[in-house]
């Protein structure tokens, strides 16, 4: 098995050692790699999508030709995670919890609406202890994190928390062969990276 971790900005490293390490504890032998052009996606058989700045990655993924291919992937049935960025990048709907619109690059595939920067900067970063039903429970890390509003109906919304301004929203989400956290799993657990493992070898 072959898992791919998109490589166009953010921690990507986070994410390659989070896969190596879901695998040893799931038993499989995954080769995992940097994906940063067209050709690799179709070599993969899951993906990652971290996080950092959605909009830096949208433009790469423009610029890297890789925007219409990872949709065509995604809708295709690849099992993928998008984290905090990667969500936003997913996602059928974002606007900026501080600008509204901002007309960046979107996959589209997924669909969720999600307001960026929903739990403030940088120094507004926190974690928390999360019940992510079939996910487990594990600890959240929450960095400029956006917050899920609202999903599709064929949507799971999961990790339910209230906010001031939106009300309830949601952390982490699914969607068929498609899961998404607003906060980085990668940073504190393997337990996303296994469920996106086990979806692959379904």
């Amino acid at each position: 098995m072959k898992a791919g971790v998109l490589a166009l900005q953010g921690d990507v490293e986070e994410h390659i050692y989070a896969f190596r390490r879901a695998a040893e504890e799931l038993g499989l032998s995954v080769e995992v790699v940097q994906v940063k052009r067209p050709g690799q996606l179709g070599e993969v058989d899951a993906l990652a999508i971290p996080g950092g700045e959605s909009t830096t990655i949208g433009a790469l993924a423009r610029r890297a030709g890789l925007l219409d291919p990872l949709r065509e992937a995604i809708r295709g049935g690849l099992p993928t995670l998008g984290t905090c960025a990667g969500a936003v990048f997913m996602a059928k709907e974002a606007v900026d919890a501080v600008v509204g619109a901002t007309g960046q690059p979107l996959l589209g595939v997924m669909g969720i609406s999600v307001v960026r920067n929903a739990f403030g900067r940088q120094r507004e970063s926190f974690e928390a202890e999360l019940e992510l039903e079939e996910l487990g429970r594990l600890r959240g890390v929450f960095i400029r994190a956006p917050a899920i509003v609202k999903g599709e109906a064929d949507v799971k919304l999961l990790g339910p928390v209230p906010h001031l301004q939106l009300g309830r929203v949601y952390t982490a989400a699914i969607q068929r062969h498609m899961v998404v956290t607003v906060f980085h799993p990668e940073l504190s657990s393997t337990a996303l990276h296994r469920y996106l493992l086990k979806q692959a070898k379904k």
